[in-house]
């Protein structure tokens, strides 16, 4: 038998497609746009002008939420709202200046499923009570889930926090996100991704929040609110949702858009979907201006 050179064994490696790996299928759960997929190429809305007008109205009704604006403040963008309000509602360990990745990362893990003032309550327990994220690491898991409790879910998130943070330490050999700021888009959602328990909307609040990207994430709230304006298929999936809308709005308006139509979603309840299945539409035209952009859109 002929015996194969060093060449034909190096081309005899790569020859398989690394997209039918399991680790690439990984790899791509947050990834959007730039991938070259769409979702629903014949669905051209929203258009740029669609998104101006539902972040004008929705600003116009609420006001810039007062609890994004630390955020805000982060990014280069132009003055909206209540920009001079002072922000009350920083917590230990959560100054915008100070911020480390893995807070925000560790601290969107705690507002899963629960609400704000839980999730607060929670990452100020375990940031008072563990003066380092190695200590987390090194603690026994029933002392983080009680030090995290209040926030619901504590033992699910234990094991996800203490997992992030054994793998980092593995890969890196510390506790620190901060490389993340040097790196792409795509590239950060791939290292992300790479994390068990993380999935593309954990994802994307980082990249919005926390490394100042334009990213769109796609919660309950945004989901439901997309639907209503038709901005997306009627069968139309979270994460297609996710993809489909990063396409089309226009970046300089993500952040102030996704903050809006969250904040909407938690106060309206017939846009967002939690109201009658049979919305009265004259009282609710005259108290939500996207109920008036959809039945405009018919």
């Amino acid at each position: 038998m002929t015996k194969l050179t060093k060449t034909q064994k190096s081309r005899k490696r790569k020859k398989p497609d690394s997209r039918s790996s399991p680790s690439w299928k990984k790899a791509n759960v947050g990834v959007s746009s730039s991938n070259g997929s769409e979702p629903f190429p014949d669905f051209s809305g929203p258009s740029p002008d669609e998104c101006r007008a539902v972040r004008d109205d929705l600003l116009a009704l609420h006001g810039f939420p007062k609890e994004f604006i630390k955020y805000r403040n982060q990014r280069s963008l132009s003055p909206i709202g209540h920009e001079d309000d002072d922000d009350d509602d920083d917590i230990s360990g959560t100054d915008s200046c100070k911020e480390s990745v893995l807070d925000g990362l560790i601290s969107t893990i705690l507002s899963q499923n629960t609400t704000e003032v839980n999730s607060h309550k929670a990452f100020a327990s375990l940031k008072s009570s563990f003066p380092t994220w190695e200590s987390v690491l090194a603690a026994d898991a029933k002392l983080v889930e009680d030090t995290i409790r209040c926030g619901g879910l504590a033992p699910t998130k234990t094991s996800c926090i203490k997992g992030i943070l054994s793998s980092l330490f593995q890969k890196k050999g510390n506790l620190c996100l901060e490389y993340l700021r040097e790196l792409s888009i795509e590239e950060i959602k791939r290292e992300l991704s790479c994390f068990r328990g993380i999935g593309p909307k954990t994802v994307a609040c980082v990249l919005m929040f926390h490394l100042q990207r334009d990213d769109f994430p796609v919660d309950t709230h945004v989901f439901q609110i997309a639907k209503t304006l038709r901005w997306v298929p009627t069968a139309a999936d979270v994460k297609k949702t996710y993809l489909h809308l990063n396409r089309r709005i226009p970046d300089e308006l993500k952040f102030d858009l996704n903050c809006l139509i969250y904040t909407h979603g938690k106060v309206c309840r017939e846009c967002s979907g939690k109201g009658s299945d049979k919305p009265k539409k004259e009282h609710c035209d005259k108290l939500c201006p996207l109920l008036r952009q959809s039945s405009n859109a018919i």
